[in-house]
């Protein structure tokens, strides 16, 4: 019968889901004999009645993957994968959507279509191949801007901010255990498009009451 279970997700650059399973999972086995499959991303927390917070079901199907792009993104976002991520019995998906299912709250249900959660971005477009050395660079000399981003537009608590991704539309960060998704204003298809709108952003962000 159907078999639910938790698994760490990241995300590639068109926005599908990615995920890294141990064959000897019974998930990883139920994928086997039919790649079918669904995941519930859970929005609910911190409401009283955690029937009124969103929730989405996302369906579609997953099969193995040897892109270095994926595994970069799953790592950068879960960097205690890497522990285990070369284990023989362990192999990295990603999940072609088909559709989801949004409960937005009660009454507010609606069916989404694929182009509504996911784009048409390529591993190798001329933002994914620089994500890495994006990534690097913030990390590096604009921790300053991270933190920024999270406390004056987030509204997330003070800290170490760390970039793990960043894509046409938003970039994640992350911060221990705690993750988030800053949204971009307008879409960016370029390293030089990401680079003005970062620096936008921190404009903001001071304009806001940051440091």
């Amino acid at each position: 019968w159907p078999y639910a279970s938790l698994v760490l997700t990241a995300f590639a650059a068109d926005g599908s889901p990615l995920l890294l399973l141990s064959d000897l999972a019974e998930h990883a086995k139920a994928l086997a004999a039919d790649d079918r499959m669904s995941l519930l991303f859970d929005g609910t927390v911190g409401h009283e009645n955690r029937l009124t917070g969103p929730r989405v079901t996302v369906l579609g199907s997953a099969t193995p993957t040897a892109e270095p792009a994926h595994r970069k993104r799953f790592l950068l976002r879960h960097p205690s994968a890497a522990a285990y991520a070369d284990f023989a019995d362990f192999r990295f998906y990603v999940v072609a959507v088909e559709k989801a299912h949004l409960v937005a709250g009660f009454g507010r249900i609606k069916w989404l279509p694929r182009q509504a959660i996911c784009g048409e971005s390529s591993p190798h477009s001329p933002l994914a191949a620089a994500e890495e050395e994006i990534v690097a660079h913030m990390n590096h000399d604009h921790r300053d801007a991270l933190g920024l981003y999270a406390e004056a537009l987030l509204g997330l608590p003070a800290g170490d901010w760390h970039m793990t991704g960043i894509d046409e539309e938003g970039c994640d960060l992350r911060l221990d255990g705690q993750l988030a998704r800053l949204p971009f204003d307008v879409p960016v298809r370029t390293p030089e498009e990401a680079r003005a709108e970062l620096v936008r952003l921190v404009r903001v962000a001071r304009e806001k009451g940051g440091r």
